[in-house]
């Protein structure tokens, strides 16, 4: 498949040096990223909100390349951001008819920090209300479909950022990550997306400061175009808690760097969550990572079961949910159903329950302690399922097993989520109806540019090109 002409085809890596190199102008990237908006975004319902002005941020920017200012790394680029993270000035509506007319006063730190990179805010991208969702619908807006096949789901909860990355409407997009929410709409897109280590990027001025369940993170279609985002939100906040600074200067020298994978050690586990995995996406996810042997790597196919953590995470997600929704309780009956859903179970939780999720945890982190004193990463498909039809809020079973609501068939993403680690998504290929399929590469607490590494490996050895729809 072809890489779409014009500037809205060209990597964030390339459209950075171009706009440095004043071989291109800020406005003319603007214009082009709007001109495939215009195009696609009426059939897919990914950017839900355009900032009114995006070509004045554009013209000042490019006012500022002529100066010879000193330009940030992302200076010029446009970038979208999920509805559920506040943008000073531009409608966030968290996926909420609650919240349709809701213009935030101040920035989230992360996005504050896209900004001072030189990002330019170009919209907010659909999302499930509060992104209490595997599947990006809400009331306000509908559904987000998937361009590689509208009929199918982008999944959830960043699926309008992932969508909007994947086509060319954006040079990057953030996306917020506690189940799933950055690994399968990646996956499910055919691009690169990675949960971060908590307290690299602050979540100021989310509730909870010091749970480390959710967390930023970039949507891109490269592994490059990510770890240059990546470098632009982390970095120490002593106004957060749980801060931490990165062990790197830059994610993004460290991924240009990756030549291979020589002296790595790892581990592939079809299914760590007892769920069962298609055995079409099984396949393909076992390839790409047995192919990583021609890297240099050490790939050992093992069997890894940390399932027992399934209860806890859901007990642990009932106590987030309530803790974000507190001040809103008085609204509880007027949230959507999976909102509404998510809460009840997390006001009927008992301090007893609570205690043994997290006891749970601790025995789930050790094993993969373990493992990481073993293996240097390890391999799991990203999602059990290939992306499902869009009319389905969840897939309702994996190789005949019936599922009964939308969050267990993501327990191989939020098993991972539970014990603190970093993960990125990355295609490992196609299915037989051209549908991507991605795998997620798991290690220790600030791995981050080594996992980009791999999924640099990763692109460079299945490339599956552009939804058909671009």
């Amino acid at each position: 498949m072809s890489t779409p002409t014009g500037l809205s085809g060209q990597s964030a890596v390339a459209l950075a040096a171009m706009i440095r190199s004043g071989e291109v102008s800020p406005l003319e990237v603007m214009d082009a990223h709007l001109a495939t908006i215009a195009r696609l975004n009426p059939q897919l319902n990914a950017i839900v909100t355009l900032a009114d002005d995006a070509r004045e941020q554009a013209i000042s920017a490019g006012e500022a390349v002529t100066r010879g200012d000193t330009l940030g790394p992302l200076h010029g680029l446009p970038v979208v951001i999920k509805d559920v993270t506040l943008t000073k000035g531009l409608r966030t509506t968290y996926g909420s008819p609650l919240y349709k007319d809701f213009v935030p006063t101040e920035d989230a730190e992360a996005v504050a920090r896209l900004r001072s990179a030189g990002a330019i805010i170009l919209g907010k991208t659909n999302t499930p209300e509060f992104a209490a969702g595997a599947n990006t619908v809400n009331e306000l807006f509908g559904a987000t479909c998937n361009p590689w096949d509208v009929t199918r789901s982008p999944a959830g909860s960043s699926g309008g950022s992932a969508v909007a990355a994947a086509t060319g409407m954006a040079a990057l997009a953030q996306g917020t990550d506690f189940g799933c929410s950055i690994r399968i709409p990646a996956s499910f897109c055919g691009i690169v997306g990675i949960r971060t280590t908590a307290g690299l990027i602050p979540n100021r001025p989310m509730r909870l400061p010091w749970d480390p369940g959710q967390v930023h993170g970039p949507l891109a279609r490269s592994a490059e175009d990510a770890a240059l985002m990546l470098d632009a939100m982390t970095g120490l906040d002593p106004l957060w808690p749980i801060s931490c600074a990165p062990p790197w200067n830059s994610a993004l020298d460290i991924v240009n760097g990756t030549r291979d994978a020589k002296g790595l050690r790892i581990a592939y586990v079809s299914d760590i969550a007892g769920f069962g995995v298609d055995s079409e996406v099984d396949a393909l996810c076992r390839d790409a990572a047995l192919a990583l042997a021609r890297e240099g790597a050490e790939v050992d196919h093992i069997a890894f079961d940390c399932s027992d953590g399934f209860a806890a995470y859901k007990t642990l997600r009932g106590e987030w949910m309530v803790g974000q929704q507190l001040e809103r309780m008085h609204m509880l009956e007027k949230f959507g159903p999976n909102l509404a859903g998510n809460v009840k179970a997390g006001l009927a939780l008992s301090v007893p329950q609570t205690a043994e999720a997290e006891n749970i945890r601790e025995q789930v982190w050790m094993r993969f302690r373990e493992l990481f004193g073993t293996y240097d990463f390890l391999i799991t498909p990203a999602a059990p399922v290939k992306p499902y039809k869009l009319a389905e809020n969840f897939p309702t079973q994996i190789n005949g097993r019936k599922l009964d609501n939308y969050i267990d068939w993501i327990a191989p993403a939020f098993l991972v989520t539970l014990v603190g680690f970093p993960a990125g998504s990355v295609p490992a290929g196609k299915t037989k109806d051209n549908l991507p399929v991605g795998i997620q590469i798991v290690g220790p607490r600030f791995s981050e540019p080594q996992i980009l590494g791999l999924c640099k490996l990763v692109q460079q050895a299945n490339p599956i090109g552009w939804p058909p729809i671009c």
